[in-house]
């Protein structure tokens, strides 16, 4: 009985703190919204001006809360909007629609919190744009496999549970299975052997269609019904007895003074008549 009444407790503090969730996500958005403006409403140029301690102070405490509250508003409500979405749409979208929420949010909080810090942005921008070809080139791979799920995802040419046929010839020809998951960077593919891991890029490169049904074997040769033989003990139960004096079949003891026969009784013949 305590370990139900625990259970149903739990279970109660869950829907409780989801309920409570979105608000918490509200209230840290607006309290980094309060603290932007804050520190914005200083007007302090630099942080490296003599003097304006205390403005010094309020400008860099607020922008440090702008980007602690801004981060958590972004993770909560990304969280809040895969929750919503998934049951609609669809547990993939609804990540591709968390991944996009968190990843504006997360840029958007940088670029505000080095301006509250009074950071000149040109350069920064400048050696991020180097920083990304430089990324870009060596992560050319994952990325293509990023975009590519992402256009499985919108353009739908396979389901999960759907049993699919993917030609290609850098995957080493054809392979059949049964889609489990469509993810960002790979699809998996239960082909009966195991889990196959399929890069997005390849799948969306590669021809798809669904997998034929498996063949039918051709119907065997009806065997025609013939009586089966009887068994020999049952053939001599069912024999039908011999007449009285009629000589002993086949596979009996001779009685003396007649002679064997064969499997059929000897035909009855009437007595000699005396002569007259």
């Amino acid at each position: 009985m305590r370990r139900l009444d625990a259970e149903r407790l739990a279970g109660q503090l869950a829907q409780v703190k989801a309920r409570t969730r979105p608000w918490r996500s509200i209230a840290a958005l607006i309290l980094a919204i309060a603290a932007g403006i804050t520190s914005f409403e200083q007007h302090l140029s630099s942080f490296g001006e003599p003097g304006q301690t205390a403005a010094k102070i309020v400008t860099g405490t607020t922008a440090a809360a702008f980007c602690v509250f801004a981060g958590g508003a972004s993770l909560g409500l990304s969280g809040r909007a895969r929750e919503m979405l998934e049951p609609r749409v669809g547990s993939a979208h609804a990540a591709v629609v968390r991944y996009s929420i968190l990843l504006a949010g997360t840029i958007a909080t940088l670029v505000i919190t080095l301006q509250l810090f009074k950071i000149p942005i040109g350069q920064l921008v400048l050696g991020g744009a180097l920083t990304g070809v430089i990324l870009g080139l060596a992560g050319q791979q994952t990325l293509s496999n990023l975009f590519a799920g992402i256009v499985l995802l919108l353009s739908r040419p396979f389901n999960v549970g759907d049993h699919i046929r993917v030609r290609s010839g850098a995957m080493g020809g054809i392979m059949e299975g049964v889609v489990c998951e469509i993810g960002i960077t790979y699809v998996r593919l239960d082909t009966g052997d195991g889990i196959l891991a399929l890069p997005n890029s390849q799948v969306l490169a590669a021809a798809v269609g669904p997998a034929p049904g498996p063949a039918l074997a051709p119907p065997a040769d009806p065997v025609p019904a013939t009586a089966p033989a009887p068994p020999a003990d049952l053939a001599a139960a069912v024999a039908p007895a011999p007449a009285a004096g009629s000589a002993p079949t086949v596979g009996s003891a001779p009685t003396t003074g007649s002679a064997p026969t064969t499997g059929h009784p000897a035909p009855l013949t009437a007595p000699d008549q005396p002569a007259r």
